[in-house]
């Protein structure tokens, strides 16, 4: 008799399970490539439909973390450079950001300093 109170709900729910699929399905593409070498620091973002692709001079990039202000995102993390920067790793947690964070910095350096690249072919 009480059945079809529960109708509305199973569709709601079924309804919110194709809605997230649906996210994920359009995020499987998304992406960020991050190239250092020996001038540039390079960065390809590929979020269908958008593409874009910033440089940097090495020499003068610097990568900061910054507050994010949200539960869910307590930090950003930038490259930046002359005036301008690009956001990246927003799609990380907070452990992976910080973990990617060290690692450019070990690779980039601090600003007017480049220090060697690692030997091509092994891990940074």
């Amino acid at each position: 008799m009480g059945f079809w109170l529960v109708l509305p709900f199973a569709g709601l729910e079924i309804a919110l399970v194709g809605w997230a699929l649906r996210v994920s399905m359009a995020r499987r593409h998304q992406r960020q490539t991050i190239i250092v070498s020996e001038d540039l620091v390079t960065i390809e973002d590929v979020s269908p439909p958008n593409h874009q692709r910033v440089e940097f001079p090495r020499h003068w990039a610097q990568v900061r973390i910054r507050g994010g202000g949200s539960p869910l995102h307590p930090s950003r993390l930038t490259v930046e450079s002359h005036g301008r920067g690009l956001e990246i790793g927003h799609f990380l947690n907070e452990q992976e950001r910080l973990s990617l964070a060290k690692r450019l910095r070990r690779l980039i350096g601090r600003i007017a300093e480049s220090p060697p690249l690692p030997a091509q072919g092994g891990p940074a």
